[in-house]
C-alpha cells in the first residue's frame, strides 16, 4: 500500500512566514523519505479550489480561505504546518 501525501503549496507567496512554513514542511518530508507531490495553488485553479474544499470546516480561519502549505493524504486532511502534527503523522506512519 502507497502512501499519497500531497501539500498545498504557494509559488508566488509573498508572506515570509507563510514560506517558511512551507520550507518547514517539504524540508520534513525529504529529510525522512516521504514520498510527496506538491500541488502549487497559485499556479493551478484547480489545485486552489480543491484545497479549499477539503479542508473541514473545523480547520478553517475565522475569516477568509485557508491558507497554504495544508498535507493530505490521499483526500484525507491531514493539517496544516504545525510540527507537532508533522512528527505525529511520522509515528503514526502516515
Amino acid at each position: 500500500l502507497q502512501v499519497r501525501v500531497h501539500v498545498s503549496c504557494c509559488t508566488k507567496m509573498v508572506c515570509v512566514e507563510i514560506k517558511k512554513q512551507q520550507q518547514d514542511v517539504l524540508g520534513f518530508l525529504e529529510a525522512n523519505k516521504i514520498e510527496f507531490e506538491e500541488k502549487d495553488i497559485a499556479a493551478n485553479e484547480e489545485n486552489r479550489k480543491w484545497m479549499r474544499e477539503n479542508v473541514p470546516e473545523e480547520s478553517r480561519p475565522a475569516s477568509g480561505n485557508p491558507l497554504p502549505p495544508r498535507i493530505f493524504n490521499d483526500s484525507r486532511y491531514l493539517g496544516c504546518v504545525a510540527r507537532g502534527a508533522l512528527l505525529s503523522a511520522k509515528r503514526k506512519g502516515v
